[in-house]
C-alpha cells in the first residue's frame, strides 16, 4: 500500500490552479482599466472647479488652457493624460483629431477632454458644467458633444 498522489492527479490540480489564475488575472486587468478611467475623470472634474475659479477672478475663460500660469487647468489636463498613459496633449490647438487629450478656450467657453482607457470614448468637461463620457471630441464652440 503506497501512499501519495499519482502523476495524473497532480497534473489535474496544476491545470485547475492555472485556470483559476488566468481568471483572476483577467479580472485584475479590468479593474486596472476602471481605476485608470476613474483617475482621468477625477482629474478632469477637478479642472472644472479650477476653471470656475479662474472665470470668477477674470470674468473670462481666455488663457484657462494656457501652458503657463498659476490659475490654469493645464495641470489637471496633463495629470489626466498621464493617468491615461499618454503624453500627447494639445492646449489651445486647432488639431483635435489626433490627440488623446486636449483643452481649448475662448473668452466665453472652454472644453477639455481626455481619451479613456476603456475604448474609443473620451471624458469631457466644459464651461457649461458638463462632465460626461462621449465618443466625440468637443465641438468648435468648445462644448462637450
Amino acid at each position: 500500500m503506497n501512499k501519495g498522489f499519482t502523476l495524473i492527479e497532480l497534473l489535474v490540480v496544476v491545470a485547475i490552479i492555472g485556470i483559476l489564475a488566468s481568471v483572476v488575472l483577467a479580472s485584475l486587468n479590468s479593474a486596472r482599466t476602471k481605476g485608470t478611467d476613474a483617475a482621468i475623470k477625477a482629474n478632469l472634474a477637478n479642472t472644472r472647479a479650477q476653471a470656475a475659479i479662474f472665470y470668477d477672478i477674470g470674468s473670462t475663460y481666455n488663457g484657462v488652457c494656457a501652458v503657463a500660469g498659476t490659475a490654469t487647468i493645464n495641470a489637471g489636463v496633463q495629470a489626466a493624460s498621464t493617468a491615461a498613459g499618454t503624453g500627447t496633449v494639445v492646449l489651445d490647438g486647432a488639431n483635435q483629431t489626433t490627440t488623446t487629450a486636449n483643452c481649448n478656450d475662448t473668452a466665453i467657453s472652454y472644453a477639455a477632454s481626455v481619451k479613456l482607457k476603456n475604448g474609443n470614448n473620451y471624458f469631457c468637461v466644459d464651461s457649461a458644467g458638463a462632465a460626461k463620457e462621449t465618443t466625440l471630441l468637443p465641438t468648435a464652440t468648445y462644448i462637450c458633444p
